[in-house]
């Protein structure tokens, strides 16, 4: 919330939503109608107590004044974080109306919000303490890191052959072996300590199944895993940089090492993927002093959202620490000196041509990277044959929408605000095409998330 006179908008709301189904069940409480004893306080507390199906009301509160974003409690039965009835609270405060009038929270509420704040300090304590003990053994640590390295080794030899064997037999046997093979070989690089290898393999796997075209895809990604391997296992040759993103790629864990950089970080997007492990969270930040796009990354458990949450339009003052890698765009939030606060800030633009551009000097640090974070200006969604693009409008380049992009609802939000007119967009640019998630109307207007 911030300053009690600094208010969100319905979109910025509306963003936090886990998926589709939460965002239209939430819109449905952004009236006063089914809310009494609403109220707020300076602290960033929201709360009120929202009429259910059953006797009881169901007691909700949100933080907004943490600087990491959000914090929800409501005790409906719900698992989905923010709820609908915490997203209903937020559209009801949004709306600026008094149905959300300051005062004093009740003893629930300031019931939760001392746990919160036992429990951050309690935090802080633990990681302070950590951080001053250090390593109990380094030479362990060193033998356990030596032992590892030698079974990545060992598999990403092991997968080598089993490339050349595919090769040698020929791609079109790869549709008659079906998946259960690469299966196989993607669970020894999990037993290798390979993460990443083995999430290639799997990809690598379901190719011959993905429609037309597939030998030309298998044999792309063929290639991209073979020089993955090489660069493992010709490290010690390699630049540190590009040695550091090998590491990264093959999924050794790294620490956000860099020197903070302090800026006003501009949230550009937020989105989740998930599978039947994970949830993991992708948030872009540009900094305005820097003029640096960053990414954030967090993850939850699988059906659970993250517990970052930062509205898309929301500016915070903090420090960012990079993870090592050549032209690796990811960070880690470090302190943060004031509480997310609504900005009309925009990044700058460029055209679709430098866009295209941007990605083929990207892959020159990371030849394994699907895309990168870019602003196209001045462009215009159309149609193209059966598919959608964004031509420039004052030029004749265009950019295809990657085909996950054109099957999102996003997309007609796009095209609405746009009207034929030229729009401010950012998104995801890479070999697929681009990915749009947010834009701006021309002249004035609010970012309006895609995603």
């Amino acid at each position: 919330m911030t300053q009690q006179g600094v208010r969100w908008s319905a979109d910025q709301v509306l963003s936090l939503a886990p998926d589709a189904s939460s965002r239209k069940a939430g819109s449905k409480l952004g009236a006063a109608g089914p809310w009494s004893e609403a109220g707020s306080c300076g602290e960033g507390t929201v709360w009120g107590l929202c009429k259910g199906s059953g006797s009881k009301p169901y007691q909700t509160v949100v933080d907004i004044a943490d600087a990491s974003g959000p914090a929800y409690k409501c005790s409906c039965p719900s698992r989905k974080f923010p709820c609908k009835h915490a997203l209903g609270l937020l559209l009801l405060w949004a709306g600026g109306d008094g149905a959300v009038p300051q005062g004093q929270p009740p003893e629930w509420a300031e019931q939760w919000m001392e746990g919160r704040r036992k429990r951050a300090e309690d935090k802080r304590t633990a990681g302070a303490a950590g951080s001053s003990s250090g390593s109990a053994d380094p030479e362990a640590t060193r033998r356990r890191a030596e032992r590892r390295a030698e079974r990545i080794t060992a598999g990403a030899t092991e997968l080598e052959q089993r490339l050349a064997d595919l090769l040698r037999g020929g791609l079109a046997g790869a549709e008659q072996t079906g998946y259960g093979q690469w299966e196989e070989t993607a669970a020894r690089m999990v037993d290798a300590q390979a993460s990443g290898l083995a999430a290639r393999v799997r990809e690598l796997g379901a190719i011959p199944s993905s429609g037309p075209g597939w030998p030309v895809r298998l044999l792309e990604e063929c290639a991209l895993l073979h020089l993955l391997d090489r660069g493992w296992l010709h490290r010690e040759g390699l630049p540190d940089a590009l040695a550091a993103t090998v590491r990264s790629r093959i999924g050794l864990p790294a620490s956000a090492d860099g020197t903070p950089v302090r800026d006003r970080w501009l949230v550009l997007a937020q989105f989740d993927t998930a599978d039947s492990r994970l949830t993991t969270r992708r948030a872009w930040l540009y900094g305005a002093e820097t003029d640096r796009t960053v990414l954030l990354l967090s993850y939850g458990a699988a059906g659970r959202a993250p517990e970052l949450a930062l509205p898309v339009g929301l500016t915070l003052d903090a420090e960012v620490s990079a993870y090592p890698g050549a032209g690796q765009p990811r960070v880690a939030l470090g302190e943060q000196f004031t509480q997310p606060v609504p900005v009309p800030t925009r990044p700058p633009g460029m055209t679709t041509a430098q866009a295209t551009a941007r990605y083929g000097e990207a892959l020159r640090d990371d030849p394994w990277l699907d895309s990168v974070p870019v602003t196209l200006d001045r462009v215009v969604p159309t149609p193209d044959g059966d598919s959608w693009q964004l031509a420039d409008a004052d030029g004749d380049t265009a950019l295809p929408l990657t085909p996950a992009a054109r099957a999102r609802p996003g997309l007609w939000k796009l095209v609405s605000l746009s009207g034929g007119a030229p729009v401010k967009v950012f998104g995801e640019c890479g070999h697929q095409g681009f990915t749009p998630l947010t834009a701006w109307p021309e002249g004035a207007g609010e970012a309006v998330p895609l995603c």
